[in-house]
């Protein structure tokens, strides 16, 4: 009987130290959870912020952000699904709260991007579009929006190599896509990168695009770069090392 009551003081007094957290308080400490690559733990704080708080578009897309990329890691589809629609339902609501903020586009862009890539031809073509939205919207709204140029980069990367199928999946549902082009990606790639030099992942995709393009001696400059990074989000280990295995292959 002693123990449930302590437990149960414990609770309160720990609910109490939460609520007693401001919406921002706990959105700093989610960013310095972010920089520590401690997601998970940057993930709760997130969500911990929005009881306090639900309308914070911060939280919001931070939440989004994380959910986003904790799907990509995850190897069961279900998983997978499950995080990427949680990053959306994020999205929508800060869209709704702010439709004109870069962020909530971006991380919009990115859910939809996540899921089109797990999906079937006809989904994949129908979330095509709409990620090409948001991720011009971000960039509308913010220039100087580094990772939305990624995004529209491999956009333009996948739209440029759809199969047959998809391409006929396209033109039926849609009537085409928007053009998208192998020069367009090297393009939104390279503005993505003179924006902010420290996204790992954007030179790996770069590199391949290069590749594809023919551009060998400028891939293999582009994954040198990216092996001697700085770490900055958790996935950056491993991409580097996806980096580090196309460099050996080249060289």
């Amino acid at each position: 009987m002693l123990k449930n009551v302590l437990a149960f003081a414990c609770l309160l007094l720990f609910s109490g130290v939460l609520y007693a957290q401001t919406a921002e308080e706990l959105v700093e400490q989610a960013l310095q959870q972010e920089k520590q690559m401690k997601e998970s733990a940057a993930l709760a704080l997130y969500k911990d912020a929005l009881k306090v708080q639900p309308d914070n578009i911060q939280a919001l897309t931070g939440a989004s952000e994380l959910c986003s990329r904790e799907g990509y890691r995850q190897k069961d589809t279900d998983e997978k699904i499950r995080n990427y629609d949680d990053a959306k339902n994020y999205a929508d609501q800060a869209l709704k709260l702010a439709p004109e903020n870069a962020d909530a586009n971006y991380v919009m862009a990115v859910a939809m991007g996540r899921k089109a890539m797990i999906a079937g031809a006809k989904e994949k073509v129908a979330a095509s579009k709409e990620v090409k939205k948001y991720a011009e919207l971000a960039i509308k709204f913010n220039p100087s929006c580094a990772k939305a140029y990624h995004v529209l980069g491999k956009w333009n990367y996948e739209v440029a190599n759809l199969n047959t199928f998809e391409k006929a999946a396209a033109k039926m549902l849609f009537g085409g896509l928007p053009e998208g082009s192998l020069s367009s990606a090297i393009n939104n790639y390279e503005k993505c990168r003179k924006l902010d030099p420290f996204i790992v992942v954007n030179y790996l995709e770069l590199a391949r695009a290069y590749l594809e393009n023919d551009e060998q001696a400028k891939a293999i400059e582009i994954l040198k770069k990216a092996v001697s990074l700085r770490s900055v989000i958790q996935d950056d280990a491993d991409t580097k090392s996806q980096c580090k295995k196309m460099l050996e292959g080249l060289e």
